[in-house]
């Protein structure tokens, strides 16, 4: 794959806490001027939720209320024929996602934008989807063998819809599969293998033409993650820094062929935020970096095939909140690149 090299950049993982769009896209365009993520709403709307964002036109699908499901006694062969050939064709006009369900999206869209490096998308993956959207007696779908496959390939419609919109804006572009379940992989409460579960990350994956990207909140098998296609591996390095250097030998391999790491260091919960500082953040970056340093990886390949991100989405703060940490990010994504 070609060598993404972002050279420390400042990025959002997705969510903000406003209920109004173009407050969330100033914010995010002021702290994040050279890369950009549209922010994603959820308490503007159930409907902009990252299970239900997404889910909008997925055959089978039932929103009740506040909840969505797949009713799995539906006749819905006629669907499923015409999300086949959609995906063999790649038709992603019908898959757009509605102002309704991405206000945050819609604004970035016709927002006002500098010369940014890279502009940044995201989509809510098919293991996580596939676990929290359910058939009619509460069974996850990712365990329906048609409905999996049918919700993979329509998430891949999804994403390339994205990505062709935010091309349009006339920058690069980068688009990250947002898998927080991934953290259950290998556990009992989770019944697919290896072999499934990257079947269905790639079948996403494969949508994206421009950079793609996986981000996992969670301790998870990386090495699962780092086998994929994917370019960026985002983690939450606040929280669990010591679950990627777990695994050396694949990170180095990951990054010799081009991919990068997203370092997930600002936290997302007001008492953690609260504590925080842009020195005492620096430090714990770079002590998050030292197993890696030591199993021979320079520090300036790490920063320059590197970026910094909170740890995951700002949601969960304040609106004020949200702010301090969107700054403290962009003076860390700083402070690292004048080390480059």
């Amino acid at each position: 794959m070609a060598k993404v090299e972002p050279g420390f950049l400042a990025t959002a993982i997705g969510s903000m806490p406003h209920t109004s769009p173009e407050p969330a896209c100033q914010a995010v365009l002021k702290f994040l001027p050279h890369l950009p993520a549209w922010p994603q709403l959820p308490k503007r709307s159930f409907h902009e939720g990252m299970y239900v964002q997404f889910g909008e036109g997925l055959p089978g699908v039932v929103e009740e209320g506040e909840r969505i499901y797949i009713d799995t006694n539906r006749d819905v062969d006629q669907p499923l024929r015409q999300l086949q050939d959609d995906y063999e064709a790649m038709a992603v006009d019908s898959y757009a996602i509605s102002r309704e369900r991405a206000a945050g999206f819609h604004a970035f869209l016709a927002s006002r934008m500098g010369t940014p490096w890279a502009v940044k998308g995201h989509i809510t993956g098919p293991i996580s989807c596939g676990l929290s959207i359910t058939d009619q007696e509460r069974k996850p779908i990712i365990y329906h063998d048609i409905f999996s496959d049918a919700l993979a390939k329509h998430l891949r419609l999804k994403a390339a819809w994205q990505e062709k919109k935010l091309a349009s804006l006339g920058y690069p572009t980068i688009v990250f599969v947002d898998e927080p379940y991934m953290s259950v992989f290998g556990s009992a409460h989770f019944a697919l293998g290896r072999e499934q579960t990257t079947g269905l990350l790639e079948t996403v994956l494969g949508g994206i033409q421009g950079v793609k990207g996986i981000h996992c909140c969670g301790n998870t098998d990386w090495s699962v993650l780092l086998s994929t296609s994917t370019q960026i591996i985002s983690f939450d390095t606040y929280n669990y820094a010591h679950t990627l250097p777990l695994y050396p030998d694949e990170v180095k391999a990951f990054l010799a062929r081009g991919g990068a790491i997203a370092w997930g260091i600002v936290p997302n919960d007001e008492e953690s935020l609260a504590r925080e500082t842009l020195s005492s953040l620096r430090d714990r970056l770079e002590e998050a970096m030292v197993p890696f340093t030591r199993k021979g990886i320079p520090l300036r390949q790490l920063l320059s095939q590197g970026l910094v991100t909170p740890s995951c989405g700002l949601a969960p703060l304040s609106p004020e909140a949200s702010l301090r940490a969107l700054e403290l990010l962009s003076q860390l994504s700083q402070a690292m690149r004048k080390k480059l």
